[in-house]
């Protein structure tokens, strides 16, 4: 007997190595795609990446001049006043010059009081300020520039994790299916078996009890296709959901050979200067020596220039006289703050060093993460090169059974073991390669290999 088709469709999987095996793109490739543009919790980290961007356009926005229209009202009543005796001084002379001009025309006046406060006073006027020298806007600049690309290294870093989740998700769904196919090859079998001994009895040659056994291995393998149908609906849902798809979605199949990953484990080595993680850290560092950079700077004079275009009066009189412009500057310079800024500096250069520890271990950790990986994925290989091996050889061993069954050499209990052995080993044989695939695309995980763009 041949080995049934169910066995080599199971043998047949999708594998992407981030180059086209085929001149068109492959279902897997345009699950990917898809994922990468409507997984949900990669919308909320793009969402993320753009307030960053947002924030580093307002940084860049202190450069510029800022400019605000600014009024002023006030009223008072009472108050401190002064007490100015005009009449006093020049109601005598003004009695003079009447009686030497017989006139009236120097009016006797009242001495004035003049309030300190102003009665309906307003200002009205537009500023303009613009900073000259700040190195706070040029570090915080610096500081959005990097948080930025955090922000992109962890899109990154999960779509890494998304892709690598996408193909383990889809070779489950494919292993579920493939599983299912063997139950129901091995429950034709059974069926077969039943069948033929169903024969033998009515022709006086069979046992009642070979029947009755045939009965229970179809029920058995009814029983497995039944819980493989559960398997493939949890696969399709989480794969889905994955996709940001409707539940129920169908999933196409692709073929390509297992053997596309074992021509490249020879060939295949430990890389992981290309992981996002790293980047992420190497950043970090970049923003705690920014932040040492501030506090070394702090001593720099901060110099503002500003213009005022007005209007000032009480009464609220608007004219020629009410009208005024004013410029000006500002210059702040520190000169002690209780060693505040020597202590911030030594704290921004602690954590530099703790941002570089960290950097370190993570270097380490994933280094050996992708070694394991590696070797992970050198076992995986042997094992399926053994269930292969075992998967010919029992069904090498099913064939000469049932021929010798069929002979009357091999009783009926001997078929049952062999093509209990026989989907045994299709079973392993499938499951063997989707961990080989599985494995190699969590080593592509570990290197970072995936061509996201």
């Amino acid at each position: 007997m041949k080995i049934a088709i169910p066995i080599l469709v199971a043998i047949l999987m999708v594998w992407n190595t981030g180059q086209q095996l085929y001149g068109q793109e492959k279902p897997l490739d345009s699950y990917i795609k898809q994922g990468l543009d409507s997984n949900l919790v990669l919308i909320e980290k793009d969402l993320s990446m753009k307030k960053a961007l947002n924030g580093l356009e307002v940084a860049r926005s202190m450069y510029l001049p800022s400019v605000s229209f600014d009024v002023t009202y006030s009223h008072a009543e009472g108050g401190r006043s002064i007490n100015l005796p005009v009449g006093d001084m020049l109601n005598p002379v003004y009695t003079t010059l009447n009686q030497l001009t017989q006139s009236q025309n120097f009016p006797q006046i009242a001495n004035e009081e003049i309030n300190f406060l102003p009665r309906h006073y307003y200002d009205a006027k537009v500023r303009t300020t613009v900073p000259l020298i700040n190195t706070d806007i040029k570090h915080n600049k610096v500081v959005r520039e990097k948080m930025v690309e955090l922000s992109k290294v962890e899109v990154e870093t999960y779509k890494r994790e998304l892709v690598k989740d996408i193909k383990i998700a889809y070779f489950n769904y494919l292993s579920a299916v493939q599983a299912r196919d063997i139950y129901e090859n091995a429950r034709k079998l059974a069926l077969e078996g039943k069948r033929v001994n169903e024969k033998l009895l009515e022709a006086g040659k069979g046992l009642p009890a070979y029947v009755v056994r045939s009965n229970a291995e179809v029920a058995e393998q009814d029983a497995k296709i039944a819980e493989a149908e559960q398997q493939i609906k949890n696969a399709k849902y989480y794969f889905n959901a994955l996709l940001n798809r409707p539940a129920e979605s169908e999933i196409a199949f692709e073929a390509a050979s297992p053997a596309a990953v074992e021509s490249q484990i020879n060939g295949l080595s430990v890389d992981i200067e290309g992981r996002e993680e790293l980047k992420s850290l190497a950043t970090n560092i970049a923003i705690q020596e920014s932040m040492v950079d501030m506090s070394k700077q702090v001593f720099i004079p901060k110099l503002s220039a500003f213009l005022d275009l007005g209007s000032q009066a009480e009464g609220m009189k608007i004219n020629g006289n009410s009208q005024y412009f004013m410029v000006g500057a500002q210059l702040s310079f520190p000169i002690f703050e209780g060693n505040r800024n020597r202590l911030k500096i030594k704290e921004s250069q602690i954590a530099v060093a703790e941002a570089q520890n960290r950097l370190d271990q993570a270097h380490q950790q994933l280094e050996l993460s992708a070694m394991v990986a590696r070797n992970e994925l050198i076992a995986m290989q042997r094992n399926y090169s053994s269930a292969k091996v075992q998967l010919e050889a029992a069904a090498t061993y099913q064939r000469l059974i049932l021929r010798g069954f069929n002979e009357g050499v091999n009783t009926y209990i001997e078929t049952i073991d062999a093509r209990s052995q026989y989907t045994n080993a299709q079973l392993a044989s499938n499951i063997a390669a989707f961990k080989l695939l599985a494995a190699s695309a969590k080593l592509e995980r570990e290197n970072a290999s995936y061509p996201l763009n």
